[in-house]
């Protein structure tokens, strides 16, 4: 337990503005003692090991609740069947990445500035470890993923081999395969590497391919909207002030608003599509490549990450048909009339949340700050006064409120990132801090090979006559 000990340490110092400063001083000292990540992770290996073999030893036939049909014919929804370390999900309060909230990881994660929104790399040393890294093991991170993000050109071949036309996720999957070709998990198994050891190539591929993908993923925005000028890294910059350097954004507050995108759209725990995606081909031990970019897959879809590109374009045309200055009552009548020509409302809803995604309200309190004047912006606020009672009115819908994106689309057009087609790339490349964590941990655990038990419409009615007599 003693892995989690300095975090729960600090939540219970959370609710104490006073002290908050002092026990983050006092833990940051503790830990500034080893730069190396990967150091660290193989010290608190072995004792997870032993925890997992404890857990299942003594609980292992323990119910964690009851399969009901409609969970089997409804996608799954609310069966408890995956372990997943980095993240956890809570209807009522969002997301905690490892037992700390958002507003949490913005107190006491890093940032380029004092005050400044969280470094990604802290999200990920937090993810990884679970303890709050302190400034300078943050800076040994990012100056890591700087020297392992050179990307052989191989990969822009391969992507080049694509119409300039093709999606964006099309041509950042191929780049992310491409990548494969390096993969020191795949060299260490071919070699015959111990079941032991497979966390650490497993490390350095996923670490790799964190570092590689802002250069695979500016790439292709460059060669679909900028002519193929491509920005080389700059050694000065962290790693969300790079991507937002990569793509040809300089500006400050563009450089911090990419800082909080990646951090908030890393991790979600398991059950979404990508990261389940990724977990699934891993556990046939596929290399990281391999099964991010499957990940990927699962993210292009409509009903997944596709969706923060489907809001921004349904607020545009709000604005093309009603105006920049829309009443709430003009409001109204438009969503009703695309509830009523049979489409959703995008950026509205979540599989699990039932109320507003803290991902969401973190965004707002951005705009709040940074743009409170942007007519788009305005537009979204009203957005959040008129969508959720004309949803809840429908008595359909569980969860009427705003997810992560509903917001993250204007706040990129905002400062001139207007592309919407692209922005699953950019929720791809967040997403592989949160997928790569947890990939090393089920290496590390020896997660086993996952094989669910599916079954047939007619063996469902079979066993429920059975039930009912």
């Amino acid at each position: 337990m003693a892995f989690f000990r300095t975090v729960t340490k600090l939540r219970s110092r959370l609710g104490q503005p006073s002290s908050l400063r002092d026990s983050v001083r006092c833990l940051q000292t503790q830990a500034s003692s080893d730069l190396d990540l990967h150091s660290q992770l193989k010290e608190l290996i072995p004792e997870q090991q032993e925890r997992l073999k404890k857990l299942k030893k003594e609980h292992g036939k323990v119910q964690l609740g009851t399969i009901t049909v409609d969970m089997v014919i409804g996608g799954m929804r609310g069966m408890t069947g995956l372990l997943w370390e980095t993240s956890l999900l809570d209807p009522d309060e969002g997301i905690r990445f490892r037992g700390l909230s958002i507003p949490e990881c913005q107190k006491v994660l890093p940032g380029a500035t004092p005050g400044g929104e969280p470094l990604p790399e802290g999200l990920l040393w937090l993810l990884l470890t679970g303890k709050v890294p302190s400034k300078e093991q943050v800076d040994a991170l990012s100056s890591e993923l700087r020297s392992r993000a050179k990307v052989p050109d191989y990969v822009f071949k391969a992507i080049d081999a694509l119409p300039v036309g093709a999606h964006p996720m099309t041509q950042f999957t191929t780049g992310v395969m491409a990548l494969q070709v390096q993969s020191e998990f795949q060299k260490a198994y071919d070699k015959g590497i111990p079941k032991s050891r497979y966390w650490e190539p497993t490390y350095e591929d996923s670490l790799s391919l964190i570092a590689q993908l802002p250069v695979v993923a500016s790439y292709v925005y460059r060669r679909i909207y900028k002519g193929g000028r491509m920005i080389p890294v700059d050694d000065s910059l962290d790693y969300g002030g790079n991507f937002s350097h990569l793509l040809g954004f300089d500006d400050h507050k563009m450089q911090e608003l990419m800082r909080l995108y990646v951090t908030i759209h890393s991790d979600h725990e398991g059950g979404n599509v990508s990261a389940h995606t990724g977990h699934l081909v891993a556990s046939a031990l596929s290399d990281p490549f391999l099964s991010f970019a499957a990940a990927l897959n699962g993210l292009a879809g409509p009903l997944h990450g596709l969706a923060n590109q489907e809001v921004l374009l349904w607020i545009k045309s709000v604005v093309d048909e009603c105006g920049e200055n829309i009443t709430k009552d003009q409001l109204k009548d438009y969503v009703w009339k695309t509830l009523n020509s049979g489409k959703v409302v995008p950026g509205f809803g979540h599989g699990v949340l039932r109320k507003t995604d803290p991902r969401y309200t973190c965004q707002r309190e951005f705009a709040l700050k940074h743009l409170p004047d942007d007519p788009l912006f305005q537009l979204v606020s009203k957005l959040y006064d008129v969508v959720p009672p004309i949803l809840t009115e429908l008595g359909k819908v569980k969860n009427p409120w705003p997810n992560v994106d509903a917001h993250s689309g204007v706040l990129l057009n905002h400062f001139g990132l207007t592309e919407a087609r692209y922005f699953t790339v950019l929720f791809g490349v967040s997403r592989s801090i949160g997928i790569g964590s947890q990939l090393i941990w089920d290496r590390a655990l020896g997660l086993p090979l996952e094989r669910p038990k599916s079954v047939t419409m007619e063996s469902l009615e079979s066993f429920c006559k059975k039930a009912a007599s």
